[in-house]
């Protein structure tokens, strides 16, 4: 990979996404723990409501268990990613980067995922300022991860 042009930009968008990608575990971490505490509480006693779904979160709508869920996973794998891909950007040689682009591209379908269930919640409204935060991000990580993908391959 004698192309070394490409090389700063992919920098700064991998320590963007990196950036991001741990904002939205940690919003959605929170909204995790949020339903876990508060949820419905199943006892010796208790009945399962008619329309119980195990993710069903006391915060948001009926499209936020599934948004928080992809989230988390998109963050996870996309913080994989960045791991991946300060390997690649440090040697920055064709060897590496099939592990970095394989992986950014897992990480950046998994956000586009949990980006079709944001504009789902959008959509349907009631959410509280996190989740709105955490949409916005997801949105604009489903750009900067394809253009970082894009950047690693340019440099080929």
């Amino acid at each position: 990979m004698a192309n070394t042009q490409m090389k700063p930009a992919a920098a700064l968008l991998l320590f963007l996404n990196f950036c991001m990608y741990v904002i939205v575990l940690g919003i959605g971490a929170w909204s995790m723990n949020r339903a876990i505490d508060y949820g419905f509480i199943i006892g010796p006693g208790f009945k399962l409501p008619a329309h119980f779904s195990p993710i069903n979160f006391p915060m948001g709508n009926a499209a936020t268990g599934f948004f928080v869920t992809f989230a988390m996973l998109a963050g996870v794998v996309g913080v994989a990613s960045a791991i991946a891909g300060i390997n690649h950007i440090r040697s920055w040689n064709a060897s590496s980067l099939p592990s970095a682009a394989s992986i950014a591209g897992v990480a950046w379908t998994f956000t586009l995922l949990a980006m079709g269930f944001a504009c789902k919640e959008i959509e349907l409204e009631i959410r509280n300022a996190r989740l709105r935060t955490m949409e916005a991000f997801l949105i604009i990580l489903t750009v900067t991860q394809l253009v970082y993908i894009a950047a690693i391959h340019g440099g080929a």
